[in-house]
C-alpha cells in the first residue's frame, strides 16, 4: 500500500489526555497537530499519579482534545482515512477513556479504528521523525518500560534484555520524591543534577558484572535512600546542594548501566540483524540529555547511525499513536472490531515475560 493516510491518533493511557492528526506515506510523514493535556497539577499532592483522577481527566479532556487536534490541522472526520488509539498498556481507567471516545468517533464516522500498542507508539518514532528503514535497535526508556528490542516492521519487535525491575523512568520519579525536589518528576532530577557533584556519592552500577543486557534500577534506588538517610540523621535534613549532588550521583549510575548495556545490545543486534545501521532511542527517559548525549557516544562507537526523537515526541503524545496506526494500517493488519482495553501488553510476544504475569497478562 502506497496511499498517503491521515489519521487521528487519541492517547491517554497514563497522565497525559493527547490527541494529533499526522499524514503518511511514500517515505514522507507530517504532524498536522498535537495536542497534549498534562495532569501535574491534579496529583501533585499525592507524590504520584492516582489512577481514579487521571482516568477523570482524561474523560473530561478527550472530547476537547480531539476537536482541538482537528481544528488545528484544519481537518474533518470526513477527512480522515482511519482512527488509531491506545490500546494498552497502562491505568486501565485511562486507556478505556481514550477507547470508549475512539470507538464513538469511528461509529459516526465509519472510519476504521486501530488498536495500537503504546509501547508500539514509541518504537516506531524514530520512523515518524527520521524515516528510518527496518531493521534498527531500539532503547525504550520510559516511566513504566525499559527495554532493548530488535524493530523489524510496525508489528514485529524481538527483546535483547530489559529491567528485571524498576524503570528507570520510574526510578527517576520516585528518587525526586525521596529528595523533595519541588517536582516528583525525571526532569526535576535532571535539573537538580546540573549543579550536582556526581562522585561525592558512590552509587552502585546493578548487573554490570551479569552478562547480557538486563538490567536493574530498585537497588539504586534504595541506595539513594540509604546516603538520603545518613545525611538526615547528621545534618537533620537535605541542603540544596545535597539534593543537586545526590541528584548527579543518580542520574551518572543510570547513564552508566544504560551506557554498558546499550554496548552489548549493540553486539547481540550485529549478529541477529547485520545489515542494520541505526541505534534509536525512545521514551521520557530519552528526553534526558545527559543520558541521550552518553548513548550517542556509544551508537558512535558501534558505527550505528543515532537517532532520537525530539524532545516534545519523547513523552505520550497522541501523534506517536497516529503514526503507529498509519504504518499498522498501511501494513495491512487490521484489529478486532471487538478489541479490549488492556493494562499489560508486551511488544515481544514469544520471549518469556521478565517482570512476571499474572491474570491481566504479562507485564513486558
Amino acid at each position: 500500500m502506497t496511499k498517503t493516510c491521515t489519521f487521528l491518533g487519541i492517547e491517554s493511557s497514563c497522565d497525559d489526555t493527547a490527541a494529533a492528526v499526522v499524514r503518511g506515506g511514500g517515505g514522507s510523514a507530517e504532524i498536522l497537530s498535537s495536542v497534549v493535556f498534562g495532569q501535574s497539577g491534579l496529583h501533585a499532592h499525592y507524590g504520584g499519579v492516582v489512577p481514579e483522577i487521571a482516568a477523570r481527566a482524561h474523560a473530561e479532556k478527550l472530547d476537547i482534545a480531539v476537536e482541538m487536534a482537528l481544528g488545528e490541522a484544519q481537518v474533518g472526520l470526513d477527512d480522515l482515512d482511519g482512527i488509531g488509539v491506545t490500546a494498552g498498556p497502562g491505568l486501565i481507567g485511562g486507556v478505556m477513556s481514550g477507547v470508549m471516545c475512539a470507538r464513538g468517533l469511528a461509529a459516526a464516522s465509519g472510519l476504521p479504528l486501530v488498536a495500537v500498542n503504546h509501547l508500539a507508539g514509541h518504537a516506531l518514532t524514530p520512523r515518524l521523525t527520521d524515516d528510518l528503514a527496518f531493521p534498527y535497535l531500539l532503547l525504550l526508556i520510559s516511566g513504566g518500560h525499559c527495554q532493548f528490542l530488535v524493530v523489524s516492521g510496525p508489528d514485529e519487535f524481538a527483546r535483547l534484555g530489559g529491567t528485571i525491575d524498576d524503570a528507570p523512568g520510574e526510578a527517576f520519579d520516585k528518587t525526586a520524591k525521596l529528595l523533595g525536589l519541588a517536582e516528583a518528576s525525571g526532569p526535576a532530577v535532571e535539573a537538580a543534577a546540573r549543579g550536582g557533584d556526581a562522585v561525592r556519592f558512590a552509587l552502585p552500577r546493578p548487573l554490570l558484572d551479569r552478562r547480557g543486557c538486563d538490567m536493574s534500577f530498585s537497588g539504586l534506588k534504595t541506595a539513594v535512600v540509604r546516603e538520603r538517610d545518613m545525611l538526615v540523621a547528621q545534618n537533620g535534613g537535605l541542603t540544596r546542594q545535597d539534593q543537586s549532588d545526590l541528584s548527579a550521583a543518580f542520574q551518572a549510575a543510570v547513564r552508566d548501566v544504560l551506557a554498558e548495556k546499550s554496548r552489548r545490545a549493540a553486539v547481540e543486534f550485529r549478529k541477529v540483524c547485520p545489515s542494520g545501521g541505526a541505534f534509536a532511542v525512545a521514551g521520557g527517559v530519552a528526553a534526558n540529555m545527559a543520558v541521550r548525549g552518553e548513548l550517542e557516544t556509544v551508537a558512535d562507537a558501534a558505527s550505528l547511525r543515532f537517532v532520537a526523537p525530539p524532545l516534545a515526541l519523547c513523552t505520550d503524545n497522541g501523534a506517536m499513536i497516529a503514526w503507529a496506526a498509519i504504518e499498522q494500517h498501511r501494513a495491512g493488519l487490521r484489529s478486532d472490531p471487538n478489541f479490549a482495553a488492556r493494562p499489560r501488553w508486551p511488544l515481544d510476544r514469544l520471549s518469556a515475560p521478565m517482570l512476571g504475569a499474572g491474570k491481566k497478562g504479562a507485564k513486558a
